[in-house]
């Protein structure tokens, strides 16, 4: 038996699968936490992964590669130092930045037309502007600025020094930066230099087969990819598939044929990692709603759950709109989160609980809905994150949906992706392997109508956010 290994260094923690390269079998895994907050060293990625690997769990293994939380700034000296812990995709500190380099660049639709996306405070980017900005002495340390999963290469390949051509990263990662273009697969310098105020060095983008390089003991390495990007090789997406995963962020993604640039900005124009797109609507706000709700409950996940399933549709007119980390899409990174619809008969727990799930749920159905309206088609509908085990959440999403959803067996898909891409580059040809995709449980709507009141009401208090913020309302 061949094995490749893929991990996943996610936010908060790092998942390695070992995998059988003909068939996708998990046959070991290990795991290892990461710090909380939204700076990190990035050292201690790195010790989460031999953590994870220990034991021998990489014994045999042919081939690796990781995929990485995406648009986090890893920012590099000469010497190919860390000059300063790692900005992760969820500091909003970057926001007023953000706000600076679309005015500078032309509007919004000029960025969407250049790189396929509008920057957020997400994107690396609008981290490197507000790095120049506010740590002066930080930035003029800056050689090159790398992804979190481009370091994690680096680090398994032991290349800490050496020219700019030894740092590399593949396509779907790199269409996070704000800086790299999917229609054409090149880097758009200008921006990077009117972010930043000057030239730095950026990795080489791989192609989606092709090897970063080899470890120390001879293993393969393959260029590695965003944690998106990987979920979707995961699960053997294709065009038509929409991919909704519930974890520390809520995402809402499509394999496509063709790059698109929604100059709204609430779709992302990425690259996947396959060589074709992967147009994505992010929200900050996911899994952590209902976790947030259990602790003010009192109780755990399983008691949220519960409680959720006693709640009616519509949770009695209760309305959580859960921007409670501020919010990507839409963009307000400032917001808090908002309960309206509070009455005597509807302040109860369960209807609190039923609450959080729908709320945290419809964003992501208004995410689904912007996909459709830059040409996506769905085909299926797959629910996949920590989140999409829960039985509330399963009983409340099709008939929000409003279309039938399969989830998938639990697996760790981004760490599955990754694996998957390690076993395409060792063996070569033209298209990854075909790996078997575990199980679905298939999800039918049985009211297709309370779902529809229940998003009437989210959509009311969502756009009383955008208009106290100042912003338009989705069209």
């Amino acid at each position: 038996m061949t094995l490749v290994a893929g991990i996943d260094s996610s936010t908060q923690s790092t998942k390695i699968v070992v995998c059988d390269a003909a068939t996708g079998e998990v046959v070991r895994r290990g795991q290892a936490p990461h710090p909380d907050g939204t700076e990190v060293d990035p050292g201690a990625w790195w010790q989460a992964l031999q953590q994870a690997a220990s034991g021998g769990l990489l014994d045999g293994v042919s081939a690796m590669a990781v995929a990485g939380q995406q648009h986090g700034m890893v920012v590099l000296d000469a010497d190919r130092s860390v000059v300063r812990p790692a900005l992760l995709w969820n500091d909003v500190r970057s926001a007023g930045a953000a706000r600076d380099l679309i005015a500078e660049r032309g509007g919004a639709a000029a960025w969407a037309e250049a790189v396929g996306s509008v920057p957020v405070a997400s994107f690396t980017v609008t981290k490197l502007r507000w790095l120049a900005e506010h740590e002066p002495d930080s930035a003029g340390r800056v050689q090159s600025v790398l992804l979190p999963h481009d370091w994690l290469t680096s680090r398994l390949l032991e290349r800490p020094t050496g020219s700019a051509a030894d740092l590399v990263t593949d396509r779907g990662d790199a269409s996070g930066t704000g800086y790299w273009a999917p229609s054409t697969g090149t880097y758009r310098q200008d921006l990077l230099a009117l972010a930043f105020g000057r030239a730095i060095e950026t990795p080489r983008v791989l192609g989606p087969d092709e090897r970063a390089g080899e470890t120390a003991d001879g293993v393969v390495v393959a260029a590695g990819t965003g944690d998106n990007m990987g979920a979707a090789l995961g699960l053997g997406a294709v065009a038509g598939d929409v991919i909704v995963s519930l974890g520390t962020s809520g995402t809402a993604f499509a394999v496509h044929d063709a790059p698109v640039g929604d100059a709204t900005g609430t779709v992302a124009g990425f690259a996947d990692a396959t060589g074709r797109f992967l147009p994505l609507v992010a929200t900050l706000n996911a899994a952590r709603v209902l976790t947030a709700t259990a602790q003010l409950l009192g109780t755990d996940l399983a008691g949220l759950d519960a409680l959720a399933l006693k709640g009616e549709p519509g949770a009695g007119g209760l309305v959580l709109l859960p921007y409670l980390d501020g919010e990507r899409t839409p963009d307000l990174p400032d917001a808090t989160g908002s309960l309206s619809g509070l009455t005597r008969a509807s302040m109860t727990p369960a209807n609190l609980a039923r609450a959080a799930v729908e709320g945290m749920l419809c964003g992501l159905a208004d995410a689904v809905e912007a996909l459709t309206r830059q040409g996506v088609a769905p085909r299926r509908l797959l629910l996949i994150g920590g989140a999409a085990r829960s039985g509330a959440v399963r009983t409340v999403a099709p008939s929000l949906f409003g279309t039938q959803v399969a989830v998938p067996e639990p697996e760790e898909y981004v760490a599955r992706g990754a694996a998957r891409q390690a076993a395409w580059v060792l063996a070569g040809g033209a298209a990854p392997p075909d790996w078997t995709l575990p199980g679905l449980v298939v999800l039918e709507p049985t009211d297709v109508a309370s779902g529809q009141r229940v998003r009437a009401a989210y959509g009311e208090a969502r756009d009383v956010a955008l208009r106290t913020a100042g912003r338009g309302v989705p069209g």
